[in-house]
């Protein structure tokens, strides 16, 4: 199997298993999907801290606004007897009006919290460190315990405007945030490896050779953007042991430096005379007058 290191940038996403013989087509699509899910499953668990502790989403025409402000235009959350979250809400005030603050009790809220994490750990950008490939199969796992703890939580489900529901359902409207700049559908990915890009329509071993136990970097990058940042000659770990090794070797040399002192050879230990003189008798021989 060929093992795909992608980046995005300088930064690691994840590694991917394939074969020499796949069609660029296929493997594109395979990567950006598992890019985008992995994506997706970040912004999930970016919104269920604030499920937890705040409860389900306002609708649109209410948030933001002061309970004055929403007495004043009578407007009501008709979702807010609907979802309810099991075991019975814990009052939470949302400062910043954005969740109706009806939120989950202790038990459940660390369902959601620990679920969370759980998913998180499965498309954590640390995998690579640890060789752990990711799929799209890894990708759904983390997606689905992530549904489930929600349905545990809200067994009646979240309202169709919360934004976790329009995530599962792909529904998500991402204009104008910064998680929109970082998607980047099939058919704008582009990979691009020794600085070049990887042509649809040609396979990958067009480019690497026919030798499946090769490892590659791969990088992920949106149509229109050029060609990426070359990868570095050494990686930022080996500069840090080389630049230790060039201090460690600086400061041997300043030691053997302050210890050349040669005022150690008028010392009696080191006359290389001592012993034949011992023998023949010649120590402590004085010369001048008594």
């Amino acid at each position: 199997m060929v093992q795909l290191h992608l980046k995005r940038g300088d930064e690691s996403q994840f590694l991917f298993n394939t074969t020499v013989e796949v069609l660029l087509d296929t493997l594109i699509q395979q990567i950006s999907a598992i890019y985008n899910g992995r994506l997706k499953v970040d912004r999930i668990c970016s919104e269920i801290p604030e499920l937890a502790d705040h409860g389900i989403t306002l609708p649109p025409n209410m948030q933001g606004l002061t309970d004055d402000q929403i007495v004043d235009l009578k407007l009501r959350d008709e979702w807010e007897d609907k979802c309810v979250p099991s075991g019975g809400p814990v009052l939470r005030k949302d400062e910043i009006g954005r969740r109706n603050g009806h939120a989950p009790n202790e038990k459940m809220k660390e369902v959601l919290l620990k679920t969370m994490e759980e998913s998180r750990a499965l498309i954590s950008k640390k995998q690579v460190q640890a060789n752990v490939c990711s799929t799209m199969e890894v990708v759904k796992e983390a997606l689905d315990q992530l549904r489930g703890a929600v349905m545990i939580v809200y067994p009646m489900g979240l309202p169709p405007h919360d934004p976790i529901r329009m995530e599962f359902e792909n529904q998500e409207d991402l204009s104008g945030t910064q998680a929109a700049l970082q998607v980047i559908t099939k058919d704008e990915c582009q990979l691009w490896w020794a600085a070049k890009e990887m042509q649809r329509g040609k396979k990958l071993q067009d480019y690497i050779g026919k030798n499946e136990k090769t490892k590659i970097v791969v990088k992920i990058q949106k149509s229109g953007q050029g060609a990426p940042a070359r990868e570095p000659l050494i990686t930022e770990e080996q500069q840090k042991q080389m630049m230790m090794h060039h201090y460690r070797r600086q400061e041997d040399l300043k030691k053997l430096e302050d210890a050349d002192d040669d005022s150690h050879l008028d010392s009696e230990w080191s006359d290389r005379q001592a012993l034949k003189r011992q023998f023949q008798g010649l120590n402590n021989i004085k010369w001048g007058p008594r």
